[in-house]
């Protein structure tokens, strides 16, 4: 298995003993304009738990859950928003979009209590892959300052 497919994996497949944390996968991730793994997961090359789907967004389980629902959104098209420090004024629809969307699924899987977005952008935000993600996590009492 290749460098760059182990750390993107833990976005896909179980944990294993020898995978990357999460700050050293960010740490070694680099921005690219190669298709990512979310790509493969958009095209269905890859197998995930969809739990909502448009024409603009795809929502799915991540696989290395930080609480009782945490479901990753993505825009179906990247079209260079590898993070959210790349955005420009042509992305502000997919990124209301993407918004309003976590805010659907929230609702959808029974967050009434309230939930977490995060967005990562960065190795110092911990990003390790360049296509830029939501993170919808809840289920439980979130704690500050988050870390």
């Amino acid at each position: 298995m290749s460098h760059r497919v182990a750390i993107f994996s833990s976005h896909i497949s179980p944990v294993s003993a020898v995978m990357a944390s999460e700050k050293e996968a960010a740490l070694s991730a680099t921005p690219s304009d190669a298709p990512t793994i979310f790509d493969k997961i958009i095209s269905k090359e890859i197998p995930s738990t969809v739990v909502y789907e448009d024409d603009k967004v795809l929502a799915f389980r991540d696989i290395t859950p930080q609480g009782p629902v945490h479901i990753l959104l993505i825009p179906k098209v990247r079209d260079g928003l590898t993070g959210l420090s790349k955005a420009e004024e042509r992305h502000i629809d997919i990124l209301g979009r993407l918004l309003y969307t976590a805010k659907l699924v929230a609702k959808q899987e029974g967050l009434d209590e309230g939930f977490r977005i995060v967005i990562n952008d960065g190795p110092q935000g911990c990003q390790s892959v360049y296509h830029i993600h939501v993170h919808l996590i809840g289920g439980r009492q979130m704690n500050w300052p988050p870390g």
